[in-house]
């Protein structure tokens, strides 16, 4: 099985292994720009950037959702201009204990590369430990990246209108409970959730210094969570489908099934009126 989570002391060791490659991902959606001045300021050696709505996201139509994923071709380029090739241990982190870099995690999982691992703790614990911090953009790095999507690991919204409650589907959605229960929408139009889904705050994944919480204490928390549900029929979404990759990487911690992604989310449910939600505003 290939390794979900990297220590800062695992990282530091292979900071020079042409076999690894690091990328930064650190994000906010209230300033687009926050993480690209982040990296400016210092990042990993060695680390690539990436910008969750430039490299991460696809083209909006304004029906798809605020991150339709990206052509497939688009995103190989980009791996294979940073060095990625079937060999590659790929390392992903954030600011934010995996809120985006989890989204690069679950699309190299989605097109068939799986040594590919979350940084537990992210930068924030590299940073406090001290560890070596560079303003340096590595160089572009020629790469053998060929995607290979996973059929079945993406829904959309006709899926979900169609299954949204049927007890063998299971629709969990990892935006805050203030969000999903409608008290407050500070990103999209409307506030609210799909009728049928459950919530699962994506930072109930984490210890209260941002690493991951255990194996075995995931796995108890999603089996209360999705009781008798098979767990590869979940269908996970979020606001946008960023944050819904972090509970599918929890649950393939968890060692259950992914499940799939609406990758539409929230945003894209709520920009067709007719749809169906469910709010307390």
């Amino acid at each position: 099985m290939e390794k979900l989570l990297v220590t800062t002391q695992e990282l530091a060791e292979h900071l020079d292994d042409p076999q690894w490659v690091v990328f930064d991902t650190r994000h906010d959606l209230m300033d687009a720009e926050k993480g690209r001045r982040a990296y400016a300021a210092g990042h990993i050696p060695g680390a690539y950037f990436l910008h969750v709505d430039e490299d991460l996201s696809g083209t909006k139509t304004g029906k798809n959702g605020r991150h339709p994923l990206p052509e497939i071709a688009d995103f190989a380029a980009r791996m294979n201009e940073r060095g990625v090739s079937p060999d590659t241990q790929v390392v992903v982190y954030d600011d934010m204990s995996g809120n985006f870099a989890g989204r690069l995690w679950w699309m190299l999982r989605w097109l068939g590369h799986d040594r590919v691992a979350l940084l537990d703790g992210g930068f924030p614990i590299w940073e406090k430990e001290g560890r070596p911090v560079t303003q340096e953009v590595p160089k572009p790095r020629k790469g053998a990246f060929v995607p290979r999507p996973h059929l079945g690991a993406t829904v959309d919204h006709h899926f979900v209108e169609r299954f949204r409650e049927d007890r063998g589907v299971k629709l969990v959605d990892a935006r805050a409970a203030e969000r999903f229960k409608g008290l407050q929408e500070p990103i999209d139009p409307v506030a609210g959730h799909i009728p049928g889904a459950v919530n699962r705050f994506w930072q109930k994944n984490l210890n209260p210094d941002g690493t991951f919480k255990s194996a075995d204490q995931l796995r108890a928390e999603y089996g209360q969570l999705l009781g008798a549900a098979d767990p590869a029929q979940v269908v996970h979404m979020c606001g946008s489908g960023v944050t819904a990759c972090h509970n599918m990487f929890a649950m393939e911690l968890a060692g259950l099934p992914m499940g799939k992604l609406y990758a539409g989310s929230w945003s894209e449910w709520v920009a067709d009126p007719s749809r169906a939600i469910v709010t307390r505003k």
